[in-house]
């Protein structure tokens, strides 16, 4: 059974006629009368009975009518669904990110792909660049916002840079100033301060950890564990001083001084990243088009 047969069959139903049924769908009349013939063969009964001017349905023919509708009917909504997807009128991006990128480098993108494409869902997964790119190699996200270089090799990811960000020292405002109130501030300047420090996978732990480090000292926490909100917070309470991205610290409002650390200063890449096996959908590709031209 053909779907072109079901259409066939559909029209001379409605048309009671094969000529004017022919016309309905664009096709000469003895085509249409054998797809129809040949329909009837492999269902093994007659559909139509037959008589000059008098075209009527038997029992099959009225049986079949009212499923070949809903056939045709079905495959007329998956047309149009599919249509829709690629026209971007509908569909989902699962897009994954660092939570400092979620709350300094997404708001704006996203809220200009919203305003462009309203019908796309957008579904955001936080967290840190290993996990993400666990994620990314299983299928579950469509695109991430990564940290260059990834924790560990991943050949199967392709990754595009897209920024070079400066890290921050923040400190609440009713602390000294950290490293002696200078305008800015070496990471050796540091080792006197009690930092509040982020969760184990976070990225920005295993940099500044990494840094204090090569300056000859590790880093005293003063509480650790956080996100990115509640690091913010605990420095606004006064608890210690945290190393941020710039954009974060700029996004973060009252509550916080902003002190830039001293050349050659610490800095972060982010990367976008998909599969190299599996292109992206294309909702995707336009978010991932929008971020690379922000």
């Amino acid at each position: 059974m053909q779907f072109q047969q079901l259409q066939y069959f559909v029209a001379v139903a409605e048309t009671r006629h094969f000529t004017r049924a022919a016309d309905l769908v664009h096709v000469a009349q003895p085509s249409l009368s054998q797809q129809i013939k040949a329909l009837e063969r492999e269902l093994g009964a007659d559909l139509f009975l037959r008589a000059r001017g008098n075209i009527t349905l038997t029992d099959a023919g009225e049986a079949l009518l009212p499923l070949a509708r809903r056939i045709l009917a079905d495959a007329d909504t998956a047309r149009h669904e599919v249509q829709e997807l690629a026209q971007l009128r509908r569909g989902r991006v699962r897009l994954g990110a660092t939570p400092s990128v979620c709350t300094g480098l997404l708001p704006d993108v996203l809220r200009a792909f919203h305003d462009r494409y309203p019908g796309i869902r957008l579904l955001i997964e936080e967290g840190g660049s290993r996990d993400l790119v666990r994620e990314l190699a299983r299928g579950a996200l469509d695109l991430a916002l990564v940290v260059l270089p990834l924790p560990t090799p991943a050949p199967a990811l392709t990754t595009v840079e897209l920024l070079r960000e400066d890290l921050v020292v923040v400190s609440s405002p009713d602390a000294p100033r950290p490293g002696g109130g200078r305008r800015t501030v070496r990471v050796a300047d540091l080792e006197g301060e009690r930092l509040v420090m982020f969760r184990h996978g976070y990225d920005l732990r295993e940099l500044t950890v990494a840094a204090c480090r090569a300056e000859g000292f590790e880093p005293d926490f003063a509480v650790e564990g956080g996100e990115m909100d509640a690091v913010l917070g605990f420095v606004r309470a006064g608890l210690g001083v945290a190393v941020v991205p710039r954009m974060v610290a700029a996004r973060s409002g009252r509550g916080l001084r902003v002190t830039p650390l001293a050349r050659p200063g610490l800095h972060r890449t982010i990367a976008l990243a998909h599969r190299s096996d599996v292109a992206p959908p294309r909702a995707a590709r336009e978010l991932q088009r929008m971020l690379l031209e922000r």
